[in-house]
């Protein structure tokens, strides 16, 4: 736990292996999806006040339709709660489809009722005021990787980019989520200047999860 939470960026399984020297990849692996999984303060918190909201595709390139409905990658929804100017705490999720009922769900598990909602013009979102958010549309356009709002632009540029340098890409979509969870963790964190807090953090956490069963 100590060696994961030091490393500014994180540390893939292949390199968490070499650095404790164990036989087995897949032993790295396990040990890493189930700190991913302690990650998740039990009862944490949602956001409030004024959260942007907005989603962005995982994957690489891939021939045929564009936007909302691509095949072949992996939609995330980022909700991305706003500090004065900055961006304060976010909250990733998976989801299936860019569907309203897909979307809203993701809404109401991330963000506080009565709390502003901002989005894009996509009409997932359009029931947004009838289930107990104020909903504030900020550009009409609803074109999924061009012109995003700009909280959810930078965390979902910053999550492609770790997701890159340090697993190199080799996320498989059924295990999306752990790591989305890795990537929350350290970006609600990123502003502690005591790597020593987030080892606590994660310690207290792993102790207050119920068992972890083998995944594969």
């Amino acid at each position: 736990m100590w060696y994961l939470t030091n490393q500014k960026y994180g540390v893939s399984a292949l390199g968490l292996q070499r650095a404790l020297g164990l036989g087995s990849y897949h032993t790295a692996w396990t040990w890493m999806h189930k700190l991913r999984w302690a990650m998740v303060r039990p009862g944490r918190d949602q956001l409030s006040g004024i959260v942007e909201v907005d989603e962005t595709y995982i994957g690489g390139g891939k021939p045929g339709k564009r936007g909302r409905g691509a095949a072949g990658k992996a939609l995330v929804v980022i909700a991305a709660q706003l500090d004065d100017t900055r961006i304060g705490r976010i909250r990733l999720k998976s989801v299936s489809d860019a569907s309203g009922k897909s979307l809203e769900k993701a809404v109401k598990d991330a963000v506080t009722p009565g709390s502003i909602v901002c989005t894009d013009g996509w009409n997932g979102y359009n029931r947004l005021d009838f289930i107990g958010y104020a909903h504030e549309i900020i550009r009409d356009e609803a074109d999924v990787g061009e012109n995003l709002l700009p909280k959810c632009n930078i965390v979902a540029s910053l999550l492609k980019r770790w997701l890159l340098g340090t697993h190199q890409g080799a996320v498989r979509t059924s295990h999306l989520d752990y790591y989305l969870d890795e990537f929350t963790f350290r970006f609600n964190r990123r502003t502690s200047i005591s790597r020593g807090k987030l080892f606590f953090r994660l310690v207290q956490q792993a102790v207050a999860i119920d068992p972890i069963h083998k995944k594969t």
